[in-house]
């Protein structure tokens, strides 16, 4: 088939949508597809332009051809620059993707969201070459933020964006998201449940398995202390890690722990004054992604903080190399959410916000480590079973090439749970 593809993340942005989108894009080649892909500069999640890629570029890698284009990038992400950044990618994709639809004649035509407000190019791009239309959705934007404070929580402007994505999401004849809460939240918002189904990511298990010795990121970082509670990601503000900051002074009479945080984003230089003065709390870069394993076997417990109001609205990625990493997670998760029962036998969970109880659980698996490695063996074979790249991608795949061309009625297989 000929595939044509919208989304503003795409490699070699390591973390984030990005790798995602490009394995999609790897796996369908592989199934012999032509998959033409318009994509953004890379810039997750410095939030700045990444050298070498400016302005509009073309590159053929076999049956794959990348398209990328010039958009805005703000230094500092607030609701009405994230905004602009995105309809400035829909703005600079329009072009090139309807051309691709009139001239090249897809038979399938698939939008990732971010960016859903570039979308509705998607939906008018298959309109014009008689294509079907796919949306995989990674996190529910408009609500997330509202959750996070990036856009007013006035009720008007909650139901204004509110009838947008519905109008959006009803558009496409498959929608398709990361989770099992999240495909719930679909049929909440009006998306007939036959047009639904789960894909979720996947972690690297070829590339992250868990270390029998010390980390080499120990000598590294010049970490001594007995146990490293460690975070790995994006420094945005819908991750709440100002909750890491605060268990981590609760925790200032542990000289057996440090926190470790690991990335780059918006959101760092204020973390930054935050931990000013705190002894246990350490920041480094974003490492390369062939020493994703060592880092990730730094920790004696990973952390994965989110806001209260944004736990259903995305799944986080990342969780997938924190539980191949054979360690136990502590996740800000109330009971019911998708995070909990993620979770739920392979790590601990505590309310969000709540930074005592954050600092009571990474306590007791530091003093226990019976119970710490239990679960860190527990989250290791979850890995395998519900987060396998392959087998991911395989049915995601398979689901895109099942799917009809008149009004994609057919159910795709979807990615199996155990």
């Amino acid at each position: 088939m000929k595939i044509l593809l919208l989304g503003l993340n795409y490699a070699p942005e390591l973390i984030g949508t990005g790798p995602y989108t490009a394995g999609l894009v790897e796996a369908l080649a592989e199934r012999g597809h032509e998959v033409r892909a318009v994509v953004g500069q890379p810039y997750y999640p410095e939030w700045r332009p990444r050298p070498g890629h400016r302005g509009w570029s073309r590159e053929d890698l076999g049956s794959v051809r990348i398209c990328r284009v010039p958009h805005f990038i703000p230094a500092r992400p607030s609701g009405a620059m994230r905004l602009l950044h995105q309809f400035s990618f829909a703005l600079a994709a329009a072009p090139i993707l309807l051309s691709e639809a009139m001239f090249w004649r897809p038979d399938r035509v698939i939008a990732i969201a971010p960016s859903l407000m570039a979308a509705p190019l998607a939906l008018l791009a298959a309109r014009l070459c008689g294509a079907s239309a796919w949306l995989h959705l990674q996190d529910f934007e408009f609500e997330a933020a509202v959750a996070t404070g990036l856009v007013s929580k006035n009720r008007g402007t909650a139901k204004l964006l509110g009838a947008v994505e519905r109008w959006i999401l009803r558009g496409f004849g498959r929608v398709s998201t990361i989770s099992p809460a999240m495909c719930r939240r679909l049929a909440e918002k009006g998306v007939l449940r036959e047009r639904v189904a789960e894909h979720r990511n996947w972690g690297d298990l070829a590339e992250v398995s868990p270390l029998a010795r010390p980390s080499l990121f120990r000598q590294k970082f010049g970490i001594t202390t007995t146990h490293v509670a460690l975070y790995s990601g994006a420094l945005g503000r819908k991750q709440g890690l100002d909750l890491i900051i605060k268990a981590a002074r609760c925790l200032t009479h542990r000289d057996d722990i440090t926190f470790v945080i690991r990335g780059n984003g918006p959101y760092r230089a204020e973390l930054e004054a935050m931990a000013a003065g705190l002894h246990n709390v350490r920041f480094f870069d974003l490492q390369p992604r062939e020493q994703l394993s060592e880092l990730l076997g730094l920790a004696t417990v990973h952390l994965l903080p989110q806001i209260a109001g944004a736990a259903d609205l995305v799944l986080p990625g990342k969780l997938a190399n924190m539980l191949a990493s054979g360690r136990p997670v502590i996740a800000t998760a109330a009971k019911g959410t998708g995070i909990f029962d993620e979770i739920e036998g392979c790590g601990l969970a505590v309310e969000p916000g709540d930074a005592v109880a954050l600092g009571r659980a990474i306590e007791r698996l530091c003093d226990d480590p019976a119970l710490s490695q239990g679960l860190g063996e527990a989250a290791r074979r979850r890995a395998e079973r519900r987060w396998h790249r392959e087998t991911i991608l395989g049915h995601f795949a398979f689901a895109i090439e099942a799917a009809h061309e008149s009004g994609d009625r057919a159910l795709a297989a979807e990615s199996p749970r155990q």
